[in-house]
């Protein structure tokens, strides 16, 4: 088993940066590949950045160059680093980690509200 926790959650203004960080611990594998979704109230949840075990990375369209992921295979940790945060950013913010033959793990979430 994994289990993911999320941290760095909070309030925000607009036009302002949050970073979020997701500890893994158990079985880790350093192939996984590790992201962010979030999920808006009423919403579905949503792709936000994934990055591989090589370092590649992809974002939804919504974030692009606001926001930045990162991974430190030694610390089992993922980073999301997000700057011009806007009022629709608002939602919880959660972790994937992703195994190659398939399975998944999510942590529990952490809130991100920002207001305008």
């Amino acid at each position: 088993q994994v289990q993911l926790v999320e941290s760095g959650g909070g309030l925000v203004q607009a036009g302002g940066s949050l970073g979020l960080s997701c500890a893994a611990s158990g079985n880790i594998f350093n192939t996984d590949s590790m992201g962010w979704y979030r999920q808006a109230a009423g919403n579905q949840r949503e792709l936000v950045a994934t990055i591989t075990s090589s370092g590649s990375t992809n974002y939804a369209d919504s974030v692009k160059g606001r926001f930045t992921v990162s991974r430190d295979n030694a610390k089992n940790t993922v980073y999301l680093q997000m700057n011009s945060l806007k009022p629709e950013d608002t939602a919880v913010y959660y972790c994937n980690r992703r195994r190659f033959y398939g399975a998944e793990y999510w942590g529990k979430g952490t809130l991100v509200t920002v207001s305008s």
